[in-house]
C-alpha cells in the first residue's frame, strides 16, 4: 500500500526538522505507541498496540531514520512484530519546504503487513493503513503546533506542543 500526502505546520523548518528526530514527539505522534527509546543517530525501540479489524496486537519494534539531508527530508522506516498477528513495516519519506505560513511537510508512505494481518484482506489493511498514517501526522502537527486555541470567550488555553514545552525548559 502507498499513499501520499501533505500538512502546513505553523512552525519554523528548523523546529519541524528537530521535532521529526525527537522520540517524545514520535511517541505523541504514533497512534496507540506506549514506549519508545533511542535515538535519530541509533535508532528507536518502539511498543506500540493496535486494533486492525477484528486481530488486536502487540507490536515491537525499531524505527530507523536514513536518507537524512539536513533540514530538508529523510526517510523514517519502521518494522514491528506483532507474534502470532505478524508483523507489520513500512516507511515515509518527508520532505519538508518553507512556505509563508511555516513549514510544508510532504509525505510519501508505504506499508505492508504479513501473518493474521495479512489475512484480512487487502480492503481492510489498506484503510487501517492510510487512517494510520492520516493519524501520525495529524498528531505530528498538533505536537509541534499545540492543540488548536478555543475562541470560546474565555481565556485562551495555553498552547502545549513541542514548540511550548521546549521554549518553557
Amino acid at each position: 500500500m502507498q499513499m501520499s500526502g501533505e500538512r502546513e505546520i505553523a512552525a519554523d523548518p528548523g523546529v519541524v526538522w528537530a521535532a521529526l528526530l525527537d522520540k517524545d514527539v514520535l511517541k505523541e505522534a504514533v497512534p496507540g505507541c506506549q514506549e519508545m527509546t533511542g535515538s535519530a543517530e541509533d535508532g528507536f525501540e518502539a511498543t506500540v498496540v493496535q486494533k486492525v479489524g477484528p486481530v488486536k496486537a502487540t507490536f515491537k519494534g525499531g524505527v530507523s531514520v536514513s536518507d537524512i539531508v539536513e533540514g530538508e527530508s529523510l526517510t523514517l522506516s519502521g518494522e514491528g512484530k506483532g507474534g502470532p498477528a505478524g508483523f507489520a513495516k513500512g516507511g515515509a519519506k518527508v520532505r519538508l519546504e518553507p512556505v509563508e505560513a511555516g513549514t510544508k511537510l510532504i509525505y510519501d508512505v508505504e506499508a505492508k503487513v504479513g501473518g493474521k494481518l495479512a489475512q484480512l484482506g487487502s480492503r481492510i489493511i489498506d484503510g487501517f493503513a492510510k487512517k494510520m498514517a492520516d493519524q501520525f501526522f495529524e498528531r505530528f502537527q498538533v505536537a509541534v503546533e499545540g492543540p488548536p486555541e478555543d475562541g470560546g470567550g474565555e481565556e485562551p488555553a495555553e498552547k502545549k506542543g513541542w514548540l511550548k514545552r521546549l521554549v518553557k525548559s
